[in-house]
């Protein structure tokens, strides 16, 4: 088998404890299948990045990284990626900003990441590029003479051209994604607003472009068995016994604004102003860890936050009663699957989301004879396999606050049949199958366009 080569902008080693995200679990399940080579940016900063391309060989897989400029990170990273890209892929376009130099600093890093990658390759490779950080590097691999299969994959929502539009280089970036031989999307809008694009782009005719949707899942037996193991371990049992028999809603999210999280505690605050009877019979954890503190919307959300929780918990909490228990800190992923378990509603909402492998994660935690009830926003791609969840609309605040009333009433019955459905949606597309059928189709465009 030809070796895979997948390129993301962030490098993420496996560490023990460590609570990976989406992307890096999926690479990485794919990585230690097939081995190969991981590339990506080392997360440091340096001012001499002629230095050679650092190595390091885990499990059979290796991984290569390079390290960025003090000012390429803030131009590329902080500027681009995260205050360009990131608002405007998500329709929050309020965030939105741009800047000619932030531009420029994106086209340098992709040009420097195909420069370092292009000697590391072999003839029979496939290579898998990830996210909207990399959206150039085929382009840039191209002209450098790579011919070998390149894939890429969005992990991130991809907007209606009408939003695309406000990006002053969209048609640039849509010309860029004509030069992998495959791109994989979440859902199916996500892949509709990408041929629109194309079409917006070239009205005379758009150049071959094969995309496809594979929506990236969860190794089910792995979280469940995890889950089930972490309720006997010493955190779990702990936060179980300071509920003092209260029931548990969780959230568990990235500190991002994309997240919905605001308008979460609001809606949590609203379901506390109408639904008195059930003031001191639940309690509210949210586990947010800190995200890109270095830049200011992030650090603003933050603040925002701390205040909801002072108001909420000022106005209702009792001598034996906390509404909401508001953290900001990484648990090992086994402890999270153990929260998870012993929740009886998940609560995510988030505004726009790609897919939210929270979701899938609270439902495979679960216990089928008596599961919790998942509350989950219409505005994650999740939303469109998990459709016996409770779907909310994120902005409906009232809707929301009435959906956790609803789900603390759901009869077991009910629960039952829901979450049976959603197993059985989350095993028809796991992760092995996400990242098999994406590499298989990525094997068969091989000549096909070119």
């Amino acid at each position: 088998m030809s070796r895979l080569v997948c390129v993301s902008n962030r490098i993420s080693l496996p560490r023990r404890g460590a609570t990976p995200g989406g992307l890096a679990v999926g690479v990485l399940a794919a990585m230690r299948e097939q081995g190969g080579l991981w590339f990506g940016w080392s997360g440091e900063t340096s001012a001499d990045t002629a230095a050679r391309t650092q190595v390091a060989v885990r499990d059979q897989i290796s991984f290569a990284t390079i390290d960025l400029t003090q000012t390429l990170y803030d131009r590329y990273y902080r500027g681009f990626c995260n205050t360009t890209l990131w608002p405007l892929f998500h329709y929050l376009t309020d965030r939105f900003r741009y800047d000619h130099e932030w531009h420029d600093a994106y086209r340098t890093v992709n040009r420097q990441f195909a420069e370092r990658l292009v000697p590391l390759l072999e003839p029979g490779d496939r290579i898998w590029i990830h996210d909207y950080h990399l959206i150039p590097l085929a382009r840039e691999l191209r002209e450098l003479g790579v011919t070998q299969p390149i894939g890429f994959f969005l992990h991130i929502p991809f907007p209606h051209l009408e939003v695309l539009r406000l990006l002053p280089a969209y048609a640039e970036v849509v010309r860029d994604l004509t030069h992998y031989d495959l791109i994989g999307f979440q859902t199916e809008p996500d892949e509709l607003s990408f041929r629109a694009s194309l079409a917006g782009v070239y009205p005379e005719g758009a150049p071959a472009v094969r995309s496809g949707v594979f929506p990236i899942g969860i190794d089910v037996d792995a979280v469940a068995a995890e889950a089930s193991a972490a309720m006997r371990t010493e955190p779990v049992r702990r936060m179980v016994d300071g509920l003092l028999g209260r029931p548990l809603i969780i959230g568990v999210d990235r500190l991002d604004y994309s997240k919905g999280l605001v308008e979460r505690f609001t809606a949590y605050q609203l379901f506390l102003e109408r639904h008195a009877e059930l003031r001191g019979r639940l309690t509210y954890l949210q586990i947010a860890p800190l995200s890109r503190s270095d830049i200011q919307s992030y650090s603003q959300i933050r603040q925002a936050l701390e205040q909801a929780t002072g108001r909420t918990n000022g106005r209702f909490a009792d001598t034996d009663w906390t509404p909401i228990r508001y953290l900001n800190r990484n648990f090992p992923h086994g402890t999270l699957m153990g929260f998870m378990r012993a929740s009886q509603v998940g609560l995510v909402t988030p505004l726009r989301d790609g897919m939210n492998l929270v979701a899938k994660e609270f439902v495979a935690a679960q216990d089928p004879a008596d599961p919790g009830a998942l509350i989950l926003s219409s505005l994650a791609g999740a939303a469109r396999e998990l459709t016996s969840a409770v779907i909310v609309n994120p902005y409906d605040l009232r809707g929301v606050a009435e959906a956790i009333a609803a789900a603390f009433a759901m009869p077991l019955a009910e629960r039952q049949q829901r979450h049976a459905a959603m197993i059985e949606a989350l095993r028809r597309h796991d992760l092995r199958g996400w990242y098999t059928d994406f590499l298989v189709s990525l094997e068969a465009s091989r000549g096909l366009l070119r």
